[in-house]
């Protein structure tokens, strides 16, 4: 009888046949597409704080469709970024690095088209692959390799507006005058769907909101929320903000009930966004052989510890609302996972359930078992980095060690003290406990989590 190779034994292969230079022209550069492998579709918001949604326990935002889609798949309760900016999370997300690998550092920092992304290993793989939205990272744009289709926008630097934002697509600019950033992206996420139903495809959705500015779209009423209590905020940060503890905040300024209310129906309008893929996909009759991700690039500080904004290691800034749904592969569906995932897994896990390999290169790891429901522990702890920050923000370098239990931060070149939080009590409390004897009782073990975190940083 014949033996057939498995697509994974075939890509092993190919690796070992290009290493001994033994390369035959029995050997594809690009694989055909197995029967079995799944459709993905990956949803990213920007800025979306992982509480904030009906599921999530918040006490008034609606998030139906965000609510259904957990319903139906995985919520992850444990999900951080591991840089808290839009910039480097978007690159490790790509990547399935840390921002001190793929080196997107910060906001300013270039991509590195030597960098390899998901989207081209699952093109190599067979896949239709499309990149659709914000990409938002200095310079020119990316020489991104494997996509079939390609659109973006370089309006402000990248960030975009709300309305009337020009598209680049596929390499050419088109004016777009009556619409609304966050349909006009989903209009093209549901076409690339629809051209691509019947073969393997990748999908990456990257919107815009909930960024600041925050203008929802005509179909979101000013009125919605006006009339719901924020008493769940700090309560100083209720009304007006304009500096505090040495910083500007971004978006923030002025009025912060308004501003936080905006915020909200923004998240409600990409709840929307959502539905209408998850309806495409119902309709197109593909959606039990799709995994469907949806996450955001970091969360939001809302006068948390007297902060706005992101870029700080607390829980408010790095925690992500996280949640997948792949009816065909995924065992009871409906449930929470406790278990530590980062924006780095993203990647990894995508090549896994393709059944493809993954790249040394990452540092990422598959969750595919937790979505398998199986017992295993992912990780126990994780590294946060941020790198030097520019006007207006006054962040400074930051290393962390988040543990299940413990959070400890150390401020790097600045005069802010060490401090080391106690997730488990309380995460509005932020009881600084370095100097207490619980805190001194666990801080050595933390150091030495933090040194094994730099050396890997250092040394690669």
């Amino acid at each position: 009888m014949a033996y057939k190779l498995t697509r994974r034994e075939l890509l092993k292969s190919s690796a070992k046949a290009l290493a001994t230079g033994v390369v035959g022209s029995m050997i594809p550069q690009t694989l055909s597409a197995g029967p079995d492998q799944p459709n993905i579709v990956f949803i990213l918001s920007d800025d979306h704080r992982w509480d904030h949604m009906g599921v999530a326990g918040h006490p008034w935002i609606r998030t139906p469709n965000l609510d259904r889609l957990a319903g139906e798949g995985v919520l992850f309760n444990n999900a951080f970024c591991t840089t808290s900016l839009c910039s480097p999370s978007r690159a490790s997300i790509i990547t399935g690095q840390y921002a001190h690998n793929h080196g997107v550092i910060n906001n300013l920092s270039f991509w590195d088209n030597k960098n390899t992304t998901f989207l081209e290993l699952l093109k190599k793989g067979g896949y239709q692959t499309g990149f659709i939205g914000k990409w938002h990272m200095p310079g020119p744009l990316p020489e991104l390799r494997g996509l079939d289709r390609f659109i973006t926008f370089t309006a402000r630097t990248g960030q975009g507006v709300y309305h009337d934002c020009p598209l680049i697509i596929d390499g050419e600019e088109v004016e777009r005058k009556g619409t609304y950033i966050s349909e006009d992206l989903t209009d093209y996420a549901i076409d690339f769907m629809q051209q691509q139903k019947d073969s393997p495809f990748c999908l990456y959705l990257s919107h815009k909101a909930a960024h600041g500015p925050f203008i929802t779209p005509p179909d979101v009423k000013e009125e919605l929320y006006s009339d719901e209590s924020i008493d769940h905020l700090p309560k100083w940060a209720h009304r007006f903000a304009g500096m505090v503890n040495g910083e500007i905040y971004g978006g923030w300024l002025f009025n912060v009930e308004n501003k936080y209310k905006r915020y909200c129906r923004l998240i409600t309008s990409i709840d929307q966004q959502v539905g209408r893929v998850l309806d495409e996909l119902d309709r197109l009759g593909i959606a039990d052989n799709t995994i469907v991700i949806y996450t955001t690039d970091n969360g939001m500080l809302v006068g948390d510890n007297g902060h706005f904004d992101k870029r700080w290691a607390y829980d408010q800034s790095t925690r992500l609302p996280f949640i997948v749904r792949y009816p065909r592969g995924l065992r009871n569906p409906g449930r929470r996972s406790d278990e530590m995932v980062l924006n780095i897994d993203i990647a990894p896990t995508l090549l896994d359930m393709a059944g493809l390999d993954i790249p040394e290169g990452m540092d990422g790891v598959s969750f595919k078992s937790v979505l398998q429901d199986q017992t295993r522990t992912l990780r126990t702890s994780f590294a946060y980095e941020f790198f030097q920050d520019f006007p207006p923000f006054t962040v400074p370098e930051i290393d962390a060690v988040r543990t299940r239990e413990y959070l400890y931060i150390e401020y790097n070149r600045s005069r802010l003290s060490p401090e080391l939080f106690d997730i488990r009590e309380d995460l509005d409390r932020f009881e600084n406990l370095i100097n207490t004897p619980q805190g001194q009782a666990i801080l050595p073990e933390l150091k030495r989590l933090m040194e094994h975190y730099r050396r890997q940083k250092n040394h690669g």
